[in-house]
């Protein structure tokens, strides 16, 4: 197991190549299964959750090769429709396999999925949506079991604009007989980036972006090679840093429409923000100011993937915030750590209160999952003295070369085996 050492309080200057999106690769993965072509995804970050997706695809007998950042596909051999449970336990985007397998092969057997511990995530849209486009399900033991005689199109509306229940029935739509429409759709930048990709592969898709998309179901779909948008959420997570530690940093890749209200919140702390195309430039100095309320939504709201890096940078600064999470129930679970840090955050249910204190010291803190141990580094980056920062297998999760990208801004932080 591996640990960041960080000796805190360096300001960061510089720019920041980002990657493409996790969030956008998965789904991209899961969908290369839906042809017996040659699919290509260009730049594909050398994350964990990738090469678990790989290890998935090459369990159902697909060929999956690395070269260099690009992963190819092969999926022509793929006979098997069922995934082991030891890897769906590490991945909870392995839940996209459903809509792609029951395309592919009229069945599927999936073990209920696993990911970060940050709350219950059902997976209830997903079922009743693939129930209405003529998926049969049984449910036991831990597992999900699905078949089908044939996709038929239908008109499906979701209560709530889940991500993954968008993706999924897009998989399992774009093939199915007739035409499928999604109302109250999820509208997150990586569902367009999902369309353009399924379009490419000679779907036809519309609508991505809106609360409404619109398949018209295909025969077959061809390969493709595809360049994946870049990670909003990693940008995000930097802009941060760099407001938490102070100086001036540059992302590019990523519009400020993919993340406008965390722009206009750095602005509200006080950090001047300048855009132009797709790069992002951030200015901090002095002492910021605490945001006044944050509250989680499906976008274009405030991302919850970027909550916990936020309370971090509020630990610090000067007021009180209120954050109010409305998307996983258990995403404060990063709250003790930063408390071992000086943090004063108290949390009731689904709110948390922020007092800024006026610096952050240094402490061994462990990273729960994905987005909380962010917050840790960004903290400790920030904070006076020396930090520990241990478990980064959830950070390595979401995030290529997070330490010698922020060694190259300035940070003094370094990788070591414990």
């Amino acid at each position: 197991m591996d640990k960041y050492l960080i000796d805190g309080g360096r300001r960061l200057y510089g720019c920041v190549p980002l990657q493409s999106a996790k969030n956008a690769v998965l789904p991209l993965l899961a969908a290369s299964v839906l042809t017996e072509k040659r699919v290509t995804i260009r730049e594909a970050p050398p994350i964990a959750d990738v090469f678990c997706m790989a290890q998935i695809l090459r369990e159902l007998g697909a060929d999956v090769t690395f070269s260099g950042n690009d992963v190819v596909i092969d999926s022509a051999n793929a006979c098997n429709h069922e995934i082991s449970s030891a890897l769906t336990k590490e991945l909870r985007s392995s839940v996209f396999m459903l809509g792609s397998l029951l395309t592919r092969f009229r069945r599927a057997l999936i073990a209920y999925p696993g990911g970060c511990d940050i709350g219950l995530r059902p997976i209830d849209l997903h079922l009743a949506a693939l129930r209405r486009l003529g998926v049969r399900i049984a449910e036991r033991d831990g597992f999900i079991f699905c078949d089908c005689d044939k996709l038929r199109g239908a008109e499906i509306l979701l209560d709530f604009p889940s991500v993954g229940a968008t993706e999924n029935i897009l998989l399992a739509a774009v093939m199915a007989e007739g035409r499928t429409v999604i109302a109250g759709a999820a509208k997150e930048p990586e569902i367009v980036d999902l369309q353009n990709f399924l379009n490419t592969m000679g779907a036809r898709v519309a609508g991505a972006g809106t609360d409404v998309i619109e398949v018209e179901g295909v025969r077959e779909l061809k390969g493709a090679v595809y360049r994946p948008m870049k990670d909003r959420i990693e940008a995000g997570t930097f802009l941060l840093a760099c407001a938490a530690c102070g100086g001036e940093i540059e992302t590019r890749g990523v519009p400020a429409e993919n993340i406008r209200l965390l722009l206009h919140k750095l602005r509200e702390n006080g950090c001047k923000i300048h855009t132009k195309n797709d790069r992002i430039q951030i200015e901090s100095r002095g002492r910021l100011k605490c945001n006044r309320r944050i509250e989680t939504m499906p976008f274009p709201g405030f991302p919850t993937d970027l909550q916990a890096q936020t309370a971090a940078l509020n630990a610090s600064c000067e007021g009180g915030a209120l954050i109010v999470e409305n998307l996983f129930e258990t995403r404060f679970k990063y709250v003790p750590e930063l408390q071992k840090m000086g943090a004063d955050i108290e949390v009731k249910g689904r709110h948390a209160f922020v007092r800024g204190v006026k610096r952050l010291h240094g402490a061994v803190v462990t990273a729960g999952d994905l987005r909380g141990g962010a917050a840790l580094a960004i903290a400790a980056l920030g904070a006076e003295g020396v930090s520990e920062v241990l478990d980064l297998s959830h950070i390595d999760r979401g995030y290529a070369d997070f330490c010698g990208k922020f060694k190259k801004l300035g940070a003094e932080i370094r990788r070591v085996r414990v």
